[in-house]
C-alpha cells in the first residue's frame, strides 16, 4: 500500500471538506441577510404608517373648537348671535340641516353647479395623479428588488463557476498525481525485473562456465594420484538426477505463484484506485443534486417573500387611498357648503 498516496488523498479530502463547510456558510450568511433586509423594510413600512396615523392624530388635536363644523351646535353664545333664518341666497348659515336653501331656489345656481363640477374634476385628477405616483413607487420596488435578486443570483451563479473551477482543479491534479505514480511504479518494476534478469543471466553464465556444471573430469583427478576426489566428484545417478529436476519444477512453480500474485495485488490496487474515483464521482454528483435542491428551494422562498411583500404594499396603498382621499372630500365639502 502507498501510505504517502493515501496520506495525500486523506488531506485532499479534508481540504475539499473545508471548502464545502464554507461555502454552507457563505450560503447561511447570504440567507441572514436577505432575512435581515426584509425585516428592516417590513420595520420601515410599520413606521411609516405609524407616522401617518401619529400626524392625523396630532392635526386632529391641534384642531381648535371654533374650527370644527359641529360648534355651532354647541356655541353657548349661539342666542346672541342668532340672526334671522335667511338674508341672501350666499348666506353661510343656510345649511342642509336648516332647510332655508333646497336645490334649485338659489340664484347662483348655474355658478354653484360649475364650481361643484371643476371641484370635482381637480379631487378626481388628484387621485390619479395619486394613484400614478403609487404605481410609479411600487413599480421603482419592484425594480429595485428584481435588480437585487439579479444581482444575488450571479452572485450565486460566480460561487459555482468557482466551486467547480476549483473541483475540477483538485480532480485534475488528482488524476496527473495518480499517473505519475503510476509511470514511477511501472518504470520501478521494470528497472528491477531488468536488475533481476541481468543478476540471473550473470549467475546462469557464471554456473555454465563453472567446472562445477561443466562437469570437467580433471578437477575429480588427485594430484597424489589416480585417486577420485569425493569432494569434486560430479557422477549421479538417476535418481538424484530426478530429485534436482523436481526440485527446479517446484522452484519454477514457486516463481510463477510469486509472480501471480504480485499480478493478482497490482489487479487489486488498479480495482481500488477505480472504487475510489467512482466514489468521490458519486460524490461529486450528490453534491450538484444537493446544491440544485438548495437553489431551488431558496428560489421558491424568494418568490414567496416577494409575492407576500408585493400583496401587502398593494394592500396597505388600496387601504391607504381608500381612506384619506374620502376624508379630504368630506373636509372639501364641507368648506364649500359653508
Amino acid at each position: 500500500v502507498d501510505k504517502d498516496a493515501l496520506d495525500v488523498q486523506v488531506k485532499e479530502r479534508k481540504i475539499q471538506e473545508e471548502i464545502e463547510k464554507a461555502r454552507d456558510e457563505k450560503f447561511a450568511n447570504d440567507m441572514k441577510r436577505n432575512d435581515r433586509l426584509v425585516c428592516l423594510l417590513e420595520e420601515r413600512q410599520k413606521n411609516e404608517i405609524k407616522d401617518m396615523n401619529k400626524a392625523l392624530r396630532e392635526f386632529q388635536k391641534n384642531q381648535t373648537p371654533e374650527t370644527r363644523r359641529e360648534f355651532d351646535l354647541n356655541d353657548p353664545e349661539a342666542l346672541k348671535k342668532d340672526r334671522p333664518a335667511r338674508v341672501s341666497d350666499t348666506d353661510p348659515r343656510c345649511t342642509i340641516s336648516g332647510l332655508q336653501k333646497f336645490a334649485g331656489e338659489d340664484l347662483n345656481y348655474e355658478q354653484r353647479m360649475k364650481f361643484q363640477k371643476e371641484q370635482l374634476r381637480e379631487w378626481s385628477l388628484q387621485q390619479q395623479q395619486d394613484w400614478k405616483n403609487a404605481l410609479a413607487d411600487q413599480k421603482l420596488a419592484d425594480d429595485l428588488y428584481d435588480k437585487y435578486r439579479v444581482e444575488i443570483d450571479q452572485k450565486i451563479m460566480e460561487e459555482q463557476r468557482k466551486e467547480e473551477e476549483s473541483r475540477r482543479a483538485v480532480c485534475t491534479a488528482t488524476k496527473d498525481f495518480n499517473r505519475i505514480q503510476a509511470a514511477e511504479l511501472a518504470h520501478k518494476k521494470e528497472l528491477d525485473k531488468s536488475q533481476t534478469l541481468r543478476d540471473n543471466m550473470d549467475e546462469i553464465t557464471s554456473l555454465l562456465r563453472g567446472d562445477f556444471l561443466s562437469e570437467n573430469p580433471e578437477q575429480a583427478l588427485s594430484p597424489l594420484g589416480n585417486r577420485v576426489l569425493p569432494n569434486r566428484w560430479k557422477g549421479m545417478s538417476q535418481d538424484q538426477l530426478m530429485a534436482i529436476r523436481h526440485c527446479q519444477k517446484e522452484q519454477a512453480l514457486e516463481n510463477l505463484r510469486t509472480k501471480e500474485q504480485e499480478r493478482q495485488r497490482d489487479a487489486e490496487w488498479d480495482r481500488q484506485r477505480v472504487q475510489a474515483a467512482r466514489a468521490q464521482l458519486l460524490l461529486e454528483r450528490e453534491q450538484q443534486r444537493q446544491h440544485r435542491e438548495r437553489r431551488r428551494d431558496l428560489d421558491f422562498m424568494n418568490a414567496g417573500l416577494s409575492q407576500e411583500q408585493r400583496a401587502r404594499n398593494i394592500y396597505l396603498k388600496e387601504e391607504e387611498y381608500s381612506n384619506i382621499p374620502t376624508a379630504q372630500y368630506y373636509a372639501q365639502f364641507n368648506t364649500t357648503t359653508r
